[in-house]
């Protein structure tokens, strides 16, 4: 547990949920480094694990990314996740509402117009 607490670490964590959100967020460095405020270069820095963000920072990184600060710092954060594969559970569970609602819809409507 100890090893997991060390500060390079969690600076590591970090670069590499930064840089796993940008590039889901389809946003390059230098986008990032602009709508933060930041450089491309330290923004470079920060997914190679060579600088470390202030509290300030990191709300304008989490801001630009939509996402919550403290995402940064999950392993398996969400956010991380591909799009596709995040809303594919919710997506298949609509459809299958949606079959089964139009198919009660088809039978109890339709089967009423058959009888007429």
């Amino acid at each position: 547990m100890e090893d997991l607490i060390n500060g390079n670490n969690i600076r590591k964590l970090f670069g590499k949920n930064l840089e796993r959100i940008r590039v889901l967020r389809n946003i390059s460095q230098l986008t990032l480094a602009s709508q933060a405020g930041l450089t491309h270069p330290f923004i470079n820095d920060i997914e190679s694990c060579k600088k470390w963000v202030s509290p300030g920072t990191l709300a304008k990184l989490a801001l630009v990314l939509n996402v919550e600060p403290y995402q940064f710092f999950l392993p398996d954060s969400p956010a991380n996740e591909p799009v596709d594969g995040f809303f594919s559970v919710y997506l298949d569970d609509f459809s299958d509402s949606l079959q089964k609602m139009v198919g009660e819809l088809k039978s109890r409507y339709l089967q009423d117009k058959a009888d007429d």
